[in-house]
């Protein structure tokens, strides 16, 4: 396995390990959790909250966190310092910064940190739908448990 890319950048052989690590290393800081692996994958429908974050540059991307609207509003919480009943209007707010976030620690960790760009956050709220990406490409899925709660992020890379 190599550990160079073209531009500088890691082998994306090794970017599931690096989503890994920005992901950990982002709810450590921002949240103040510790997040571990899971093995329940993402169901089809995922009800709750989604964020996205566009990568466009040396390579194109789409990042996405799922996970609950009651997890989205203990994130806010543990983010603002405030009751979760004082969160929930913050939800969404939450979920966009630390895709934002984890897709830009992600970026820099690989070796593109400043060869890309990121799009501004978009989250969708509600039950029963699918997000699908138009690019053709591979994905990575990262099941997750954040505080005993499924969160699942998902990278998918245009080829």
């Amino acid at each position: 396995m190599s550990s160079a890319g073209g531009n500088g950048a890691l082998s994306p052989d090794l970017w599931p390990e690096m989503l890994r690590e920005a992901a950990a290393e982002v709810f450590s800081m921002m949240v103040g959790v510790e997040i571990t692996a899971s093995d329940v994958p993402c169901p089809r429908e995922c009800a709750g909250v989604t964020g996205t974050v566009g990568i466009a540059g040396a390579f194109s991307a789409i990042l996405s966190m799922r996970c609950s609207s009651q997890s989205a509003t203990q994130i806010a919480s543990q983010m603002l310092g405030v009751p979760p009943e004082e969160a929930a209007s913050h939800q969404c707010d939450a979920v966009g910064e630390i895709c934002n976030i984890v897709a830009g620690h992600f970026k820099a960790k690989i070796g593109l940190g400043d060869k890309c760009m990121l799009s501004v956050p978009t989250v969708i709220t509600g039950g029963n739908y699918q997000l699908r990406s138009l690019a053709s490409g591979e994905r990575l899925d990262l099941p997750l448990l954040c505080q005993g709660e499924p969160l699942w992020i998902a990278l998918d890379i245009r080829k």
